[in-house]
């Protein structure tokens, strides 16, 4: 019978099915483990937030697969991963709709000024506040797109609801299927430069690293509004504090912070920045892809991946390739 590992909390019926097929530790709630203490006997991992690097894989003897509970790798030695033949595996797609809806929900509350309407009502200053609550609609604004994957296409399409225009720049997508899309193909010079809102869609590579610098935020328009569902690496977290001090940015979004490259559980604490003492900013602890939908999603294709690992089948999604592929 195989043993598993889930790190953090998952959707109940995935658990339920999971516990039908071995024995399960939990890293969460009341009676969690720390995996240390029962690596020797973990045959799968399904991990959300936990970081696995070389020397928590090479200390794992039994290990076939570590199946993420999401599209992102960033908590995972891929290549520690791979030496010792285990595979690594994301759900794609599970949470795109999830994560284009909280592009939305943060620019919202940035453009109607949500956060402070409630705080002044909640405190008592409904006709205090009333006057400080002139916001701006979407309509007629401009959306850029750095990126334009899966859900840059849902936020590009939300965003066409809405009236709005969209400017987008990806590499790696060729402009005639940009233009299909209804959007604009442009250079990130004049994304940046042309957006009223600007929305980050990209990987984190030493590419990629601080794209959103203290130079990117001058040339953007005054006024107008970051957010970042992304990778907080994108963004230099000091200069976006300043670009909104100064009121040159008119508000941010994040649903991640650079901090999380140090400790997905307690990006805060590593932070450059002091988040309460930063006007006009949303911070959210990276859950734009945690919906009830995208939860069931993610956990019920992070379950299929460690079935057919352990049936000795190449997984679905799988992120590399091993040599070994032996049922357990």
């Amino acid at each position: 019978m195989p043993t598993f590992y889930v790190s953090d909390e998952i959707h109940t019926d995935v658990l339920a099915e999971l516990q039908t097929l071995g024995l399960v530790h939990l890293g969460y709630g009341p009676d969690a483990v720390r995996y240390d203490d029962v690596r020797d006997d973990i045959d799968a991992v399904l991990l959300r937030a936990e970081r696995f690097d070389r020397e928590k894989i090479d200390a794992s003897p039994r290990l076939r697969i570590i199946a993420r509970h999401g599209v992102g790798t960033d908590n995972v030695d891929i290549d520690a991963a791979t030496d010792a033949d285990i595979w690594v595996t994301t759900t794609p797609g599970s949470n795109s709709r999830a994560v284009a809806e909280h592009v939305f929900a943060l620019l919202l509350s940035l453009a109607r000024r949500v956060p402070y309407g409630t705080a002044q009502t909640t405190s008592g200053q409904w006709a205090a506040a009333k006057p400080h609550m002139n916001g701006f609609e979407l309509h007629g604004r401009t959306l850029g797109l750095l990126g334009f994957g899966n859900i840059a296409r849902m936020v590009a399409t939300i965003a066409q609801g809405f009236g709005m225009h969209v400017l987008v720049h990806d590499p790696f997508v060729q402009d005639s299927a940009i233009q299909a899309a209804g959007a604009a193909p442009a250079t990130v010079d004049e994304v940046i430069a042309g957006s009223d809102v600007l929305s980050l869609h990209m990987p984190l590579t030493e590419q990629t690293a601080q794209i959103i610098d203290a130079d990117a935020l001058a040339r953007m328009k005054p006024g107008s509004v970051l957010i970042n569902t992304s990778r907080g690496g994108l963004i230099d977290e000091p200069a976006l504090a300043q670009s909104l001090q100064n009121g040159q940015l008119g508000g941010a979004g994040l649903d991640v912070l650079e901090g999380e490259s140090v400790d997905m559980k307690d990006p805060i604490a590593h932070s450059k920045i002091q988040i309460a003492d930063v006007p006009n900013l949303i911070v959210t602890p990276h859950v734009a892809g945690q919906s009830k939908e995208a939860f069931l999603a993610a956990g019920t294709g992070a379950l299929q991946a460690i079935r057919q690992a352990l049936a000795g089948q190449r997984p679905e999604h799988a992120v590399n390739t091993i040599t070994a592929c032996a049922p357990a």
